[in-house]
C-alpha cells in the first residue's frame, strides 16, 4: 500500500494527536463496566483516519491514548493504545473513497456508508478481540472482566466514532469548494 505522507498530513497528524490527548484525558463518560469510559476523543481518531488515511489515524489514536496515559498513570496500558490505534487503522480504510469526495466538498450517503462500516469494522477488531486478548496475554487479568470491558468499548466507541466523526466529515465538506463549482463572471 502506497502511502502519501505530505508536510499536510504530518501537521495534521499532530493536531489530531493533541486534540485526542486533550478529549480523551477531560472528555469522558464513566459507564457500568469498570475503567471503560465513553470517549469523544475517538470521533477525532476516526476523523482523521478518514481524511488523511490509516497510518495517520493509527498515529493519532495510538500517540494520543499512550500520551494520555503516561500524563495520568504514569505508564501506558499498553493492550488498550494499540487496540485505539488499531481501531482508527482499521477506519483509515475508508480514506480511500471518502477522502477525495470530502475533499471535493461532498459527504453524501455512499461516503457515509463507507465510513460507517470501516469504523464498525475497526471498533469490533481492537475492543472485541484486540484489546481483550492483549490484556490476557500481557497483564493477566480475568477473561470475563476484559470481554465485558471490551464489548462495552465496542459499542461505545463505535457509536462515538460514526456520530461525531461523521459530523467533522460533513461540516469539514461543506468548507470546500467543488469542483467545476466556480464561475467566471463577464
Amino acid at each position: 500500500m502506497k502511502t502519501n505522507f505530505s508536510t499536510r498530513t504530518i501537521v495534521a497528524t499532530g493536531l489530531g494527536a493533541a486534540v485526542f490527548l486533550v478529549l480523551f484525558m477531560y472528555v469522558k463518560v464513566p459507564s457500568p463496566v469498570p475503567e471503560t469510559n465513553l470517549q469523544i476523543a475517538y470521533g477525532i481518531s476516526s476523523f482523521f483516519a478518514a481524511v488523511f488515511g490509516p497510518l495517520a489515524g493509527f498515529l493519532v489514536a495510538f500517540v494520543g491514548h499512550a500520551l494520555s496515559d503516561f500524563i495520568s498513570y504514569g505508564s501506558p496500558w499498553w493492550s488498550w493504545v494499540v487496540a485505539s490505534g488499531i481501531s482508527a487503522l482499521i477506519t483509515g480504510f475508508c480514506s480511500k473513497k471518502v477522502a477525495p469526495a470530502v475533499e471535493e466538498g461532498v459527504f453524501g450517503k455512499s461516503e457515509l456508508i463507507s465510513f460507517i462500516l470501516w469504523v464498525v469494522i475497526g471498533n469490533a477488531a481492537a475492543w472485541i478481540v484486540a484489546a481483550p486478548v492483549l490484556d490476557i496475554v500481557m497483564y493477566k487479568e480475568p477473561v470475563q472482566l476484559v470481554f465485558a470491558q471490551g464489548g462495552v468499548a465496542f459499542v461505545l466507541d463505535a457509536i462515538v466514532s460514526c456520530v461525531i466523526g461523521g459530523i467533522l466529515l460533513k461540516a469539514y465538506a461543506s468548507t470546500k469548494t467543488g469542483r467545476g463549482t466556480l464561475s467566471k463572471d463577464n
